[in-house]
């Protein structure tokens, strides 16, 4: 099928569409653009933004947040609280309640029982889920009735909204996935790419890092959503490229993320065919330090895993002299403009969260360090690059394909070889790179480089969950087929036991002191070089409305509300 053909179609029906729907489907094909195409439909077999957002037009979550960071109920009646019962007074349990006649897209009905089975699909002990945080404490989930949900944590959890809930939590069909446990989830491939979900709409085709196509999902629970009947959502090009086709040519509806040098998307904006949309929320664009060593001649399967530290990236004076030699001022005035800041925290949002403790990183130091390395042993050679017991300071630095990451690459590599660091760059297209496939060589999961650059955040305000991310068990390896959050391979014992009182803590004041805490032990490891805090940066045409960029969870996380506009 020929999506341009499509498109065009689409442009015509536009035309034609009412100011709002009026019944489902009304307004014909809408047309988004991720130009990291998507590789997969199920969030919990990927860390890939582009992925868990593709996933969140089919399949939903209890609860999510909204653009302000409100939990707001979806596929639940309301937001269980201590006041309304739904919490325990002990704080060990919460009680969700299913909104009465939820189907699934192929018209049975949702039950406690799905998410009973999502739960034991995350947690199965001989697989590997990229979202595994979100059950972190759980004991239990059970079914107490047909719409009833009780999830019993192993202690005191005051803040309980982690399974679930959000888009990288949502609720599996277990009728669909029941083949899929443990090892055998990245082996469903029908499964993991057109999952029958409870979203507005409907997987029709899928074409891994190509295109999805979607259609209006026929039992979606409100009658008169989503507006648009059919959904294409194209993959590939670059940043600057998908921004045109939304600001300049219009030859799709909405584009995400945005990363474009900020004088280039000021030019395209002024056609005056779209509007650029920003919000502020958790996202950090940073470095991750490989602390285990990725040198091919290990294997497979022995490389980058904690049987083989790396041979000096687990130094702390060369991984600070390597964030002191950056100058994230340029970085954000050369790649970002007002939608970067600079910053030296992992968790940078909201402020109640922000550690006050990381400045020394803001300013560049170069002779700092210098000195540093000077005083750790490695000395310039000939030729400028430090050496020490015959081993070259030499690192290979790679990160996804985009101008702004090339950009900031080319910059820091300049720098660091000022410093005498010997700097490879390899940039890897983001469909890959991000796509979490565990046979390929090129993911930020298998991590076969030295240091990698990307973003993420996490949904909603609460960080819990994401430092979760950072526990030893995290780590991708082998037996997960290469899932899980701590792509540094960073471990601390002492890192994991005030997680887990993290878990137990209540009050918003004592949890942010925690947090700050995990937070720094992070920042100042030697796996980790925060850069530059990031606002979502997406472009929509002038005739889709309803779009309300959320910060806080899936961009796509109202697209039932989208309509086309006159």
């Amino acid at each position: 099928m020929n999506y341009r053909h499509m498109l065009a179609g689409a442009a015509i029906a536009g035309l034609m569409a009412p100011a709002a729907w009026a019944e489902r489907g009304s307004d014909g094909q809408v047309n988004i653009l991720y130009w990291q195409a998507i590789s997969i439909m199920n969030p919990f077999l990927s860390n890939g933004t582009k992925d868990i957002e593709a996933g969140s037009l089919v399949l939903e979550p209890l609860a999510r947040f909204n653009e302000t960071g409100v939990l707001v109920p979806y596929l639940a009646e309301d937001i269980p609280t201590l006041e309304n019962g739904g919490i325990s007074e002990d704080l060990t349990s919460i009680t969700w309640t299913l909104k009465e006649g939820l189907l699934w897209s192929d018209g049975t009905p949702v039950t406690a029982a799905d998410a009973v089975f999502t739960w034991q699909y995350c947690t199965h002990p001989e697989g590997g889920c990229a979202q595994a945080p979100n059950f972190g404490g759980v004991s239990n989930v059970e079914a107490v009735d047909e719409r009833t949900i009780r999830i019993t944590f192993d202690g005191p959890k005051p803040y309980p909204y982690g399974p679930l809930v959000g888009g990288q939590s949502p609720v599996l069909q277990a009728a669909q996935f029941e083949g899929c446990l443990g090892a055998n989830a990245p082996t469903c491939t029908e499964a993991n790419t057109m999952p029958i979900g409870t979203g507005p709409f409907v997987v029709t085709d899928f074409r891994a890092n190509d295109v999805v196509l979607l259609e209006a999902n026929p039992n979606f629970r409100d009658p008169d959503k989503p507006a648009f009947q059919t959904v294409v959502l194209k993959g590939g090009g670059d940043p600057a490229s998908a921004a045109r086709s939304v600001l300049e040519t219009g030859e799709f509806d909405y584009a995400w993320n945005a990363q474009v040098e900020p004088e280039i998307l000021t030019q395209m904006a002024a056609a005056g065919r779209g509007e650029v949309l920003s919000s502020f929320g958790t996202l950090v664009e940073r470095i991750h330090v490989n602390q285990t060593d990725p040198d091919p001649s290990l294997g497979e399967g022995m490389r980058s895993t904690a049987a083989h530290p790396h041979p000096f990236l687990t130094d702390p004076d060369v991984v600070k002299a390597l964030s002191l030699a950056i100058d994230r001022e340029i970085l954000v005035e050369t790649g970002y403009g007002a939608a970067g800041q600079v910053t030296c925290n992992l968790v940078p949002a909201p402020d109640f969260n922000a550690s006050p403790n990381n400045d020394w990183c803001k300013t560049q130091d170069m002779e700092e360090a210098k000195r540093l390395l000077d005083e750790a042993g490695w000395v310039p050679g000939s030729d400028g690059i430090r050496e020490k017991d015959g081993r070259r300071l030499s690192i290979l630095y790679q990160t996804s394909t985009n101008s702004v990451r090339q950009g900031a690459q080319a910059l820091i590599k300049q720098w660091w070889e000022e410093l005498g660091v010997e700097t490879e760059l390899r940039n890897i297209d983001a469909a890959v790179f991000f796509g979490a496939d565990p046979g390929s060589p090129d993911t930020l999961q298998k991590f076969y480089a030295d240091v990698e650059m990307y973003a993420n955040n996490f949904d909603g305000t609460d960080p819990e969950k994401y430092l979760g991310d950072w526990i030893c068990d995290q780590a991708p390896r082998p037996e997960t087929q290469w899932q899980g959050g701590n792509t540094s391979r960073f471990c601390s014992e002492e890192f994991d036991a005030l997680l887990a009182k993290l878990g137990s803590t209540a009050g918003q004041e004592a949890r942010s002191a925690i947090a700050i805490e995990l937070n720094d032990m992070i920042v100042n490891s030697t796996s980790f070089i925060p850069l530059i805090h990031r606002g979502r940066v997406s472009v929509k045409s002038n005739s889709l409305g309803g779009v309300l960029l959320n910060s806080w969870d899936s961009e796509l996380w109202n697209a039932a509300d989208w309509y086309r506009m006159q």
